[in-house]
């Protein structure tokens, strides 16, 4: 949190000990929502609800949307009846259905039965929908046309109805059975003449997403096409809501720290990090790390098969961990690439050939430049016998030879058979690579020494 909101926060408690009611109201009314919520994170629980009722009803509802859920929490509680509903009537759906989501059952209840029954009636329908597909982050408050209306006609429905609707920049043209056929943008309707059909003038190439459609690849549409907003339809192809660009990003932020967290060995979590108590980081990490320290044990089997030939040439042991962490660090460099081109659709797993042989062109190059400088390193600077510096070099082409294979096959394999690519970033890539990094190394020193 930065200092200034701390600053202001102390202004604001000071404000709010001497009474000076109207001028707090004033002051607050002036500051974005998103700020109001991190400057309310920094005064006391016990104040907040005094500055809360402070606010007018709309810049309320829309800085109750920016809180965390344990500030929303609180505050609901803290609510009379009358305050909760006027809070619930200025939501949107979308958002309503968010806090719906994240708030303990007595809390929805309460919050439920303070909504009017239409809205009540939407949010339901929503949270019908599988976690994380379209249908569970749109918004059903929409504006839809007929298609023989006038542009006159169509203006003023937009005006009657748009206090209510998240967006009004694009219009959605629907026959009676709600069946989407067209859209245009506020801009069309201003353009055209007052007697001109809708049906005329309306894009009839609409690009929508289903329901169920993976809500990453509609973020992934609403950026690829520039939209504001992106038409969801059912199966039956009738219009039954939207995605805004605001709800996008929210899903790309989602995501990406998802994959973080992923790449890290860390099972995903939606609390921030100050938030989550020592047990629960404690749940979310240990399973990866038994894991990965089962998957370490194949490093020590293969040393110890191995013995008797590092008995033979002590000098082979020094270099392990340089072998094992070139092998390491280019199996991540490939992983991190291709789970990113897969991330944003640049590569489908029919390409896992074109991929393979990209990589093994790389490795090569990299490999040799890698192998060439290590040779000339170990005999001039270290003093290592010519044969053993040429094992050890050979072992390093070998090896980031077979990192980046299985660095950029492994997310692609991943993603085939339904599992999140960003599972087999590092460090799992890198225990596995650390494995047959040895195994490489040693079977190319027993045959080239003769050990």
């Amino acid at each position: 949190m930065g200092d200034n909101y701390k600053g202001f926060s102390v202004t604001i408690e000071k404000l709010l000990e001497e009474k000076k009611y109207a001028s707090l109201r004033d002051i607050l009314t002036t500051i974005n929502p998103a700020d109001i919520a991190l400057i309310f994170a920094e005064i006391p629980e016990e104040k907040l609800p005094l500055l809360f009722r402070l606010l007018p009803k709309e810049l309320a509802a829309e800085a109750f949307v920016e809180m965390d859920e344990d500030m929303q929490e609180h505050l609901i509680k803290g609510f009379s009846d009358a305050e909760l509903k006027a809070v619930v009537d200025e939501l949107y759906v979308d958002d309503a259905v968010d806090i719906v989501e994240e708030m303990p059952a007595n809390v929805v209840k309460r919050l439920l039965k303070q909504a009017d029954p239409e809205l009540r009636k939407m949010i339901n329908e929503i949270l019908k929908y599988p976690e994380d597909s379209a249908g569970s982050i749109m918004t059903t408050e929409y504006l839809s046309l007929r298609p023989q209306m006038t542009v006159e006609e169509a203006i003023k429905r937009i005006r009657r109805t748009c206090v209510d609707k998240e967006t009004i920049y694009t219009c959605y043209v629907t026959d009676q059975n709600r069946t989407l056929i067209g859209m245009l943008s506020l801009k069309d309707l201003l353009v055209a003449d007052d007697d001109d059909i809708v049906e005329n003038i309306m894009e009839t190439n609409v690009i929508c997403v289903e329901t169920h459609t993976d809500q990453e690849e509609v973020a992934q549409s609403l950026s690829k096409y520039n939209f504001m907003a992106l038409p969801v339809v059912d199966k039956e192809t009738r219009l039954v809501g939207i995605v805004t660009f605001d709800d996008a990003i929210d899903v790309i932020e989602e995501e990406t720290t998802e994959d973080i967290e992923m790449m890290a060995a860390i099972t995903p979590t939606d609390k921030p990090y100050l938030k989550t108590s020592v047990f629960e980081i404690w749940k979310k990490r240990i399973p990866w790390l038994l894991l990965l320290m089962i998957s370490a044990t194949f490093t020590t089997l293969i040393i110890s098969s191995f013995e008797s030939a590092l008995a033979a040439q002590l000098v082979l042991t020094s270099f392990i961990p340089m072998i094992m962490g070139t092998g390491g660090n280019s199996g991540s460099q490939s992983s991190v690439t291709i789970i990113r081109g897969l991330s944003l659709d640049e590569i489908e797993f029919s390409d896992i050939l074109k991929v393979i042989w990209k990589e093994t062109r790389v490795a090569i190059l990299c490999g040799l430049t890698l192998a060439v400088a290590n040779f000339f390193k170990l005999i001039l600077f270290e003093g290592v016998e010519v044969n053993i510096s040429l094992t050890i070099s050979l072992t390093l082409l070998i090896t980031v030879l077979v990192a980046k294979v299985i660095g950029s096959s492994l997310p692609m394999l991943a993603k085939k058979i339904g599992f999140d690519p960003a599972v087999m970033a590092s460090p799992l890539i890198t225990t596995m690579v650390d494995a047959l990094s040895l195994l490489v190394y040693f079977t190319t020193a027993t045959a080239l020494l003769n050990l």
